[in-house]
């Protein structure tokens, strides 16, 4: 089983930054895929997506100020989210697929107020 931890929610005021961190722990066989996904509602969006080899990529809405990166030796994935808009508020779940399957954090709440 594969437990994931995600942390570095919290309120800020629009223009400011958060970093999300995300630790994946337990029985991890091949982890090449993690993302970060966002829920206001259903269904949960595709924020930013990271291959074991640092290749990433993130949604358009968040392009240029949202950066995702991995450590692979720490089995951890972050999320620097700058320049923080309203609409970015949600909650954030981190998704992990290894060879046995895919996993979920619990996610963390962040509010960014105008």
């Amino acid at each position: 089983q594969v437990q994931l931890v995600e942390s570095g929610g919290g309120s800020v005021q629009a223009g400011g930054s958060l970093r999300l961190s995300c630790t994946a722990s337990g029985s991890i066989v091949n982890a090449n895929y993690m993302g970060w996904y966002r829920q206001v509602g259903e269904p949960r969006e595709l924020v930013a997506t990271i291959l074991r080899d640092g290749r990433s990529n993130v949604a358009a809405s968040v392009k240029g100020r949202f950066t995702a990166s991995r450590d692979n030796a720490k089995n951890s994935m972050y999320l620097q989210m700058n320049s923080l808009k309203p609409e970015d508020s949600g909650v954030y779940y981190c998704k992990l697929i290894d060879s046995h399957g895919t996993y979920w954090g619990q996610g963390t709440q962040v509010t960014v107020s105008s």
